[in-house]
């Protein structure tokens, strides 16, 4: 039931910041234009359905995940894979020495400008609609919301980017970058207009489960708040999010990423993904699907490819209060450990490439693999963005800097009791400590731990061992290619 509201709309779009011949001549497909189009509200669902498939991109062309950024060029995990060589180019931005030239930055940059094009296609096209007003209104917010989170993800990772706020005509295409402040602002903006008209999430039925909610807006607005070490501002939201009643830990951390566990109680923002679309390969590819099962799972008798392989540091933060902290079970598949129903895990079983560790939490067992066609680029799980225990540690963060110790240490041992560990009762800089390694046991592997570290000041000192220079890499290079097509209007950060 949850992920039917994906259906692709592909209008003409084209690629932000070029305009080649072969998109000039592109004839309509079966006589649909951007004039006869867009007439209907069943044309408005489609539009947004269009926006909303844009956050399933992963490969477009090369791969773009989540957990590449967040999670393999911070401590947490290394690039794993065949070796070295295998996605090289992932190596070496992992050790602070990538290329600018890179395709896996490039997809990344193209990918959230489409997202972008196609929430700027409804905010253009959509209002015109004779439709149900509230219905709009909803659409309109949603396409907010997704315009906000790839704006979100261009400034975190580039530091500014150019601002695109409608459908840009050729003339237009090369346009400068906007300072990262700017960028944050049209981002709040977004996020503030899109929370008035969003539903909560139990207004939705269960035929739109996976929709933008108000909780979600909220939550990405805290995050952006956070970011900008707006403190106070942050916290209205996450106490909004937490008074709201919409949302609740569940019981066993373990069942979180099964796929049982998905939209549970605790999801505020979860990308949806199906096993059974019938994608392929290649550019988007109209996937329903996601890569990350394929990609993640262990090599050998367990048919992955083996990347985003946990590091030694990142388990030993599971033991760092004396104890295994239970979550580790589920975050991590050591030596010895059963692969679901894929068999035991021993370096023999996994390919011999040499890893004692696996990340678990996109693990997905053979008998959920695609009923029909390859089954790499039709993994079923589903992205979990934000769930509620990030929420709760936003809010322990925030409160904390805002000078609220007593509220901090109340949402830090909510998500502590939920898995039966001591209560934290520090102060002072041993409570921010206390929280900060509470958001890398609890929410690990699930893309945050770079960014985490970039804007709580303590990216230098973790991963200046692995080549990060202050300064420089708290962003990452502007695609090259970008650059070139920009005519050099576009500007490359300092220190690439």
């Amino acid at each position: 039931m949850k992920k039917h509201i994906y259906k692709i709309l592909f209008l003409t779009t084209p690629f932000l910041f070029s305009c080649g011949k072969d998109f000039l001549d592109k004839k309509p497909i079966i006589g649909v234009t951007s004039d006869n189009f867009y007439k209907t509200e069943e044309d408005a669902i489609a539009a947004i359905n269009a926006a909303y498939a844009a956050l399933q991109f992963e490969l477009s062309p090369a791969g773009h995940f989540r957990w590449f950024w967040g999670d393999i060029m911070s401590d947490d995990s290394e690039k794993g894979g065949s070796g070295d060589n295998d996605v090289v180019e992932l190596y070496q931005l992992e050790h602070f020495q990538g290329p600018v030239n890179t395709d896996l930055l490039d997809a990344e940059w193209n990918a959230d400008y489409e997202g972008i094009y196609r929430a700027n296609v409804v905010l253009e096209k959509v209002p015109s609609i004779e439709m149900d007003e509230a219905l709009k209104a909803r659409i309109l917010a949603e396409a907010k919301f997704i315009r906000a989170w790839f704006y979100y993800n261009l400034n975190t990772m580039f530091g500014g980017t150019p601002l695109v706020d409608k459908v840009l005509a050729p003339s237009e295409y090369n346009l400068p970058r906007a300072d990262a402040a700017t960028i944050w602002a049209f981002i709040e903006k977004d996020l503030q207009e899109a929370i008035i008209d969003l539903p909560l999430k139990s207004q939705y039925s269960q035929k739109d489960l996976g929709r933008i909610t108000k909780g979600a807006a909220r939550s990405l607005l805290a995050k952006a708040f956070l970011y900008q070490r707006k403190y106070a501002d942050a916290l209205v939201q996450t106490q909004e999010v937490i008074h709201s009643g919409e949302y609740s830990l569940v019981p066993d951390y373990g069942t979180i990423f099964t796929q049982a566990g998905e939209n549970n109680s605790e999801s505020v923002f979860e990308i949806q993904y199906m096993n059974a679309s019938g994608g392929n390969w290649g550019k988007n590819a109209a996937n329903e699907g996601t890569f990350t099962n394929v990609f993640t799972r262990a090599r050998g008798q367990f048919a992955g490819y083996g990347f985003n392989i946990p590091t030694q540091d990142f388990v030993d933060e599971f033991f760092k209060e004396g104890f295994e902290d239970p979550r580790l079970k589920y975050t991590v598949f050591r030596l010895g450990d059963q692969m679901g129903d894929r068999g035991i895990f021993t370096l023999a079983n996994a390919g011999d490439v040499g890893y004692i560790y696996h990340p678990r939490k996109y693990f997905s067992n053979l008998s959920e693999d695609a009923p029909f066609g390859d089954p790499n680029p039709n993994g079923g799980s589903n992205d979990r963005v934000i769930r509620y225990s990030d929420v709760l540690l936003m809010d322990a963060e925030a409160a904390f800097q805002t000078g609220n110790e007593d509220a901090a240490r109340a949402s830090v041992n909510i998500v502590r009791k939920r898995v039966n560990i001591a209560e934290v009762t520090a102060s002072g800089q041993q409570l921010i400590d206390a929280i900060y390694h509470e958001r890398r046991v609890e929410l690990g592997l699930e893309g945050h731990h770079f960014f985490d570290l970039v804007r709580t000041g303590r990216a230098a000192k973790e991963l200046g061992p692995l080549g990060f220079k202050e300064g420089i890499n708290e962003v990452f290079p502007i695609p090259n290619s970008q650059i070139v097509l920009s005519n050099g209007v576009l500007k490359q950060n300092p220190g690439y």
